[in-house]
């Protein structure tokens, strides 16, 4: 809020210069008009960007400022030494939820397609983007599976597909909160189909349908519902 009170202040001496120089009375700012006001655009909005690497996941966070998108990336590497590392800005809950993402793909490695080998000569690497920003939370967990069965498996994530939903130890999908938020944030971002919880449901039921035009959203129970419908 203070940043923006700064924007308008920043027009608003602008505007009085050009009064006190004796141009038009009569301003109006458009959007047009931002640029010769503030300058460049310090910040790109939130898009979806490609699903050409594997283990590349877009999930879905809410915020004090409304829902946002967010990159899961997953990064693998031959070492003598495995483990999990993560960067990001991570709290502790989220950085449960990636531990507990990578405990049910080592568990259920085989009906994932993945060799159970394969977890003892392998670092993996857990980053979310934009690390001045805390992040936290548990409902990047179907996300964080997502990305890792990704990786392990080499599959791509299905285009304009983001998600959203807290994971329990044995696979199911648990319900989140700030479903209108990530909704909006997922339009914004040009994502047209979504992942969440069948729990969720009733939360979307109560959304004007005016703001879910254009979005395709999938209920899931379990994380194997989650990558069938992800994954390529």
């Amino acid at each position: 809020m203070r940043s923006l009170e700064r924007q308008i202040a920043t027009i608003c001496r602008k505007v009085d210069t050009k009064l006190a120089l004796g141009e038009e009375y009569n301003v109006s700012v458009t959007l047009e008009d931002l640029r010769s006001y503030l300058g460049q655009k310090r910040f790109s909005r939130d898009s979806w960007e490609t699903n050409k690497y594997v283990g590349v996941v877009t999930g879905l966070a809410w915020t004090q400022v409304g829902g946002e998108i967010l990159f899961i990336e997953t990064s693998l590497s031959q070492s003598k030494t495995p483990g999990l590392t993560l960067t990001g800005n991570l709290g502790d809950v989220m950085k449960e939820s990636a531990t507990l993402a990578l405990g049910y793909v080592k568990a259920h490695a085989k009906e994932l397609g993945i060799k159970p080998e394969a977890f003892e000569k392998t670092a993996v690497h857990i980053h979310v983007p934009e690390g001045a920003i805390p992040k936290d939370g548990p409902s990047a967990g179907i996300t964080m599976t997502t990305a890792l069965v990704s990786a392990f498996t080499k599959r791509l994530v299905k285009p304009r597909v983001a998600m959203t939903g807290e994971m329990t130890l044995r696979g199911k999908v648990l319900p989140i909160g700030g479903v209108k938020e990530k909704l909006l944030a997922a339009k914004r971002a040009g994502i047209t189909d979504i992942i969440l919880c069948e729990d969720n449901r009733k939360d979307v039921a109560e959304i004007n349908e005016m703001y879910l035009k254009g979005l395709t959203l999938h209920f899931v129970h379990d994380i194997s519902e989650v990558l069938k419908e992800a994954l390529q």
